[in-house]
Protein backbone atom coordinates (compact mmCIF):
# COMPACT_ATOMS: atom_id res chain seq x y z
CA UNK A 1 0.00 0.00 0.00
CA UNK A 2 1.40 3.67 -1.00
CA UNK A 3 1.78 6.41 1.01
CA UNK A 4 -1.59 7.78 -0.29
CA UNK A 5 -3.97 4.93 0.16
CA UNK A 6 -3.06 5.53 3.29
CA UNK A 7 -3.73 8.69 3.67
CA UNK A 8 -6.99 8.30 2.09
CA UNK A 9 -8.21 5.53 4.30
CA UNK A 10 -7.44 8.09 7.24
CA UNK A 11 -9.52 11.02 5.59
CA UNK A 12 -12.54 8.24 5.51
CA UNK A 13 -12.71 7.29 8.97
CA UNK A 14 -12.38 11.13 10.05
CA UNK A 15 -15.19 11.89 7.68
CA UNK A 16 -18.20 12.95 9.61
CA UNK A 17 -20.98 10.46 9.63
CA UNK A 18 -24.47 11.31 7.91
CA UNK A 19 -26.77 11.06 10.92
CA UNK A 20 -25.62 13.45 13.35
CA UNK A 21 -25.04 11.30 17.09
CA UNK A 22 -27.46 13.44 18.72
CA UNK A 23 -30.03 11.85 16.07
CA UNK A 24 -29.12 8.55 16.92
CA UNK A 25 -29.59 9.22 20.79
CA UNK A 26 -32.86 10.44 20.31
CA UNK A 27 -34.12 7.26 18.15
CA UNK A 28 -33.54 4.59 20.94
CA UNK A 29 -35.27 5.96 23.29
CA UNK A 30 -38.41 6.81 20.77
CA UNK A 31 -38.83 3.45 19.79
CA UNK A 32 -38.45 2.11 23.60
CA UNK A 33 -41.82 4.79 24.21
CA UNK A 34 -43.87 2.95 21.47
CA UNK A 35 -43.67 -0.39 22.72
CA UNK A 36 -44.73 0.55 26.17
CA UNK A 37 -47.62 2.61 24.62
CA UNK A 38 -48.24 -0.43 22.81
CA UNK A 39 -49.00 -2.76 25.80
CA UNK A 40 -50.53 -0.09 27.74
CA UNK A 41 -52.86 -0.14 25.17
CA UNK A 42 -53.52 -3.51 24.57
CA UNK A 43 -54.42 -3.78 28.58
CA UNK A 44 -56.76 -1.50 28.08
CA UNK A 45 -58.49 -2.49 25.81
CA UNK A 46 -58.63 -6.53 27.69
CA UNK A 47 -60.24 -4.29 30.70
CA UNK A 48 -62.60 -2.72 28.80
CA UNK A 49 -63.66 -6.01 27.29
CA UNK A 50 -64.09 -7.56 30.37
CA UNK A 51 -66.07 -4.94 31.77
CA UNK A 52 -68.32 -4.68 28.73
CA UNK A 53 -68.37 -8.88 29.34
CA UNK A 54 -69.61 -8.49 32.98
CA UNK A 55 -72.32 -5.66 32.21
CA UNK A 56 -74.04 -7.47 29.09
CA UNK A 57 -77.98 -7.53 30.29
CA UNK A 58 -79.01 -11.17 31.00
CA UNK A 59 -82.54 -12.83 30.79
CA UNK A 60 -84.19 -13.95 33.91
CA UNK A 61 -85.68 -17.11 33.78
CA UNK A 62 -89.40 -17.30 33.13
CA UNK A 63 -91.37 -18.32 36.43
CA UNK A 64 -93.07 -21.42 34.05
CA UNK A 65 -89.47 -22.74 34.54
CA UNK A 66 -88.45 -21.60 38.11
CA UNK A 67 -91.65 -23.21 39.42
CA UNK A 68 -91.35 -26.23 37.33
CA UNK A 69 -87.78 -26.61 38.96
CA UNK A 70 -88.85 -26.17 42.18
CA UNK A 71 -91.58 -28.65 41.98
CA UNK A 72 -89.62 -31.52 40.33
CA UNK A 73 -89.45 -34.69 42.39
CA UNK A 74 -86.48 -36.95 41.69
CA UNK A 75 -86.79 -39.72 39.46
CA UNK A 76 -87.44 -43.08 41.47
CA UNK A 77 -89.20 -40.54 44.55
CA UNK A 78 -92.71 -41.56 45.43
CA UNK A 79 -94.82 -38.56 45.95
CA UNK A 80 -96.40 -38.09 49.53
CA UNK A 81 -99.72 -39.77 49.84
CA UNK A 82 -102.85 -38.69 52.29
CA UNK A 83 -102.12 -38.94 55.61
CA UNK A 84 -102.59 -41.94 57.49
CA UNK A 85 -106.13 -41.90 59.03
CA UNK A 86 -107.23 -39.40 55.90
CA UNK A 87 -111.13 -40.34 54.67
CA UNK A 88 -111.63 -39.57 51.27
CA UNK A 89 -114.23 -37.26 50.47
CA UNK A 90 -117.94 -38.66 49.99
CA UNK A 91 -116.62 -41.99 51.75
CA UNK A 92 -118.73 -43.19 54.83
CA UNK A 93 -119.40 -46.68 57.29
CA UNK A 94 -121.83 -48.77 55.74
CA UNK A 95 -124.96 -48.63 58.07
CA UNK A 96 -125.85 -51.55 60.36
CA UNK A 97 -128.92 -53.57 62.19
CA UNK A 98 -128.78 -55.07 65.52
CA UNK A 99 -131.41 -57.14 66.30
CA UNK A 100 -132.40 -59.48 68.73
CA UNK A 101 -133.23 -63.68 67.28
CA UNK A 102 -134.69 -65.50 70.31
CA UNK A 103 -136.54 -68.63 70.66
CA UNK A 104 -135.51 -72.03 68.49
CA UNK A 105 -132.49 -70.75 67.34
CA UNK A 106 -129.04 -72.50 67.82
CA UNK A 107 -127.25 -69.09 69.90
CA UNK A 108 -130.37 -67.02 70.81
CA UNK A 109 -129.09 -63.23 71.42
CA UNK A 110 -128.27 -59.85 69.74
CA UNK A 111 -126.48 -59.95 66.11
CA UNK A 112 -125.01 -56.38 63.76
CA UNK A 113 -125.95 -57.38 59.98
CA UNK A 114 -125.60 -54.89 57.70
CA UNK A 115 -128.62 -52.71 56.75
CA UNK A 116 -130.40 -53.94 54.01
CA UNK A 117 -130.19 -57.60 55.68
CA UNK A 118 -133.70 -60.23 55.78
CA UNK A 119 -134.48 -62.20 58.65
CA UNK A 120 -133.07 -65.05 57.15
CA UNK A 121 -130.16 -63.78 57.54
CA UNK A 122 -130.52 -63.04 61.03
CA UNK A 123 -131.47 -66.72 61.87
CA UNK A 124 -128.24 -67.98 59.77
CA UNK A 125 -126.65 -65.58 62.13
CA UNK A 126 -127.94 -66.50 65.07
CA UNK A 127 -126.79 -70.52 63.96
CA UNK A 128 -129.85 -71.42 62.26
CA UNK A 129 -132.68 -73.46 63.51
CA UNK A 130 -132.72 -75.92 65.79
CA UNK A 131 -133.13 -79.42 64.67
CA UNK A 132 -136.51 -80.67 64.54
CA UNK A 133 -137.81 -76.93 64.58
CA UNK A 134 -139.56 -74.66 61.87
CA UNK A 135 -139.90 -70.68 61.63
CA UNK A 136 -143.58 -71.01 61.31
CA UNK A 137 -145.49 -68.00 59.54
CA UNK A 138 -142.42 -65.54 59.98
CA UNK A 139 -141.73 -63.94 57.13
CA UNK A 140 -137.96 -64.76 56.34
CA UNK A 141 -137.47 -62.30 53.04
CA UNK A 142 -138.69 -59.24 55.28
CA UNK A 143 -136.37 -56.79 55.68
CA UNK A 144 -134.63 -55.92 59.66
CA UNK A 145 -135.65 -53.17 61.37
CA UNK A 146 -133.02 -51.88 63.58
CA UNK A 147 -133.51 -52.83 67.50
CA UNK A 148 -136.19 -55.28 66.69
CA UNK A 149 -137.16 -58.96 67.80
CA UNK A 150 -136.93 -61.93 65.69
CA UNK A 151 -138.89 -64.66 67.70
CA UNK A 152 -138.34 -68.33 65.96
CA UNK A 153 -140.59 -71.08 66.32
CA UNK A 154 -142.25 -69.72 69.36
CA UNK A 155 -145.04 -66.88 69.98
CA UNK A 156 -144.21 -64.04 72.10
CA UNK A 157 -146.99 -64.11 74.51
CA UNK A 158 -149.79 -61.50 74.49
CA UNK A 159 -149.64 -58.82 76.65
CA UNK A 160 -151.94 -56.92 78.81
CA UNK A 161 -154.16 -53.88 77.63
CA UNK A 162 -151.14 -51.49 77.16
CA UNK A 163 -148.09 -53.28 78.34
CA UNK A 164 -145.69 -54.04 75.49
CA UNK A 165 -145.02 -58.01 75.18
CA UNK A 166 -142.01 -59.40 76.36
CA UNK A 167 -138.73 -58.35 74.72
CA UNK A 168 -140.51 -55.49 73.04
CA UNK A 169 -140.01 -51.53 74.07
CA UNK A 170 -143.34 -49.49 75.21
CA UNK A 171 -144.56 -47.52 72.49
CA UNK A 172 -143.00 -44.26 71.57
CA UNK A 173 -139.61 -45.56 73.28
CA UNK A 174 -136.33 -46.43 70.54
CA UNK A 175 -135.71 -50.40 70.54
CA UNK A 176 -132.77 -51.74 71.28
CA UNK A 177 -132.24 -50.84 75.01
CA UNK A 178 -132.43 -53.60 77.61
CA UNK A 179 -133.79 -50.33 80.35
CA UNK A 180 -136.55 -50.17 77.94
CA UNK A 181 -137.38 -53.82 77.67
CA UNK A 182 -140.65 -55.44 80.05
CA UNK A 183 -138.74 -58.35 81.56
CA UNK A 184 -140.87 -61.68 82.52
CA UNK A 185 -141.52 -62.50 86.13
CA UNK A 186 -139.70 -65.66 87.07
CA UNK A 187 -142.29 -66.14 89.70
CA UNK A 188 -145.88 -65.64 88.18
CA UNK A 189 -144.62 -66.26 84.08
CA UNK A 190 -145.69 -70.05 83.15
CA UNK A 191 -144.02 -72.68 81.22
CA UNK A 192 -145.17 -70.97 77.69
CA UNK A 193 -144.14 -67.81 78.34
CA UNK A 194 -140.56 -68.68 79.94
CA UNK A 195 -140.64 -70.43 76.28
CA UNK A 196 -140.40 -67.43 74.41
CA UNK A 197 -137.12 -66.10 76.09
CA UNK A 198 -134.47 -66.51 74.24
CA UNK A 199 -132.66 -70.01 74.32
CA UNK A 200 -135.33 -71.28 76.17
CA UNK A 201 -137.33 -74.25 74.84
CA UNK A 202 -140.22 -75.95 76.33
CA UNK A 203 -138.01 -78.60 78.30
CA UNK A 204 -135.81 -75.37 79.91
CA UNK A 205 -139.16 -73.92 80.53
CA UNK A 206 -140.38 -76.73 82.70
CA UNK A 207 -137.30 -77.19 84.79
CA UNK A 208 -137.86 -73.24 86.00
CA UNK A 209 -141.24 -73.50 86.80
CA UNK A 210 -140.61 -77.29 88.75
CA UNK A 211 -137.59 -75.30 90.30
CA UNK A 212 -139.76 -72.33 91.48
CA UNK A 213 -142.72 -74.95 92.82
CA UNK A 214 -139.31 -76.69 94.77
CA UNK A 215 -137.55 -73.99 96.45
CA UNK A 216 -140.78 -71.46 96.77
CA UNK A 217 -139.79 -69.40 94.37
CA UNK A 218 -137.38 -67.30 93.16
CA UNK A 219 -135.67 -64.74 95.48
CA UNK A 220 -133.37 -63.31 92.82
CA UNK A 221 -132.82 -63.61 89.18
CA UNK A 222 -129.61 -64.78 90.06
CA UNK A 223 -131.00 -68.02 91.23
CA UNK A 224 -131.41 -68.78 87.20
CA UNK A 225 -127.87 -70.39 87.34
CA UNK A 226 -129.53 -73.03 89.60
CA UNK A 227 -131.70 -74.06 86.79
CA UNK A 228 -129.91 -77.08 85.17
CA UNK A 229 -128.97 -76.52 81.46
CA UNK A 230 -128.53 -72.58 82.38
CA UNK A 231 -124.94 -71.61 81.83
CA UNK A 232 -123.27 -68.53 82.11
CA UNK A 233 -123.77 -67.50 78.68
CA UNK A 234 -127.61 -68.49 78.53
CA UNK A 235 -128.05 -66.47 81.93
CA UNK A 236 -126.40 -63.48 80.42
CA UNK A 237 -129.09 -63.67 78.01
CA UNK A 238 -131.64 -63.81 79.94
CA UNK A 239 -130.91 -61.67 83.21
CA UNK A 240 -132.02 -58.09 81.52
CA UNK A 241 -135.22 -60.23 80.33
CA UNK A 242 -136.45 -61.48 83.68
CA UNK A 243 -137.07 -60.22 87.23
CA UNK A 244 -138.39 -61.61 90.49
Amino acid sequence: MTANDRLLGLADRLKPSAQPPSARLRSGPEKANVRVLAVIAVIAALVAGGYLWLARPRPDPSPSTADAAATEVPAGAQSPGPSPGAVPAGATNPASVVVHVLGKVKHPGVVTLPSGSRVEEAIKAAGGVRPGAGTGTLNLARKLVDGEQIPVGVRLPSPAPGTPPPGQPPPGQPPGSAATVTPVDLNTATAEQLDQLPGVGPVLAQRIVDYRTQHGGFRSVDQLQDVDGIGARRFADLKPMVRV
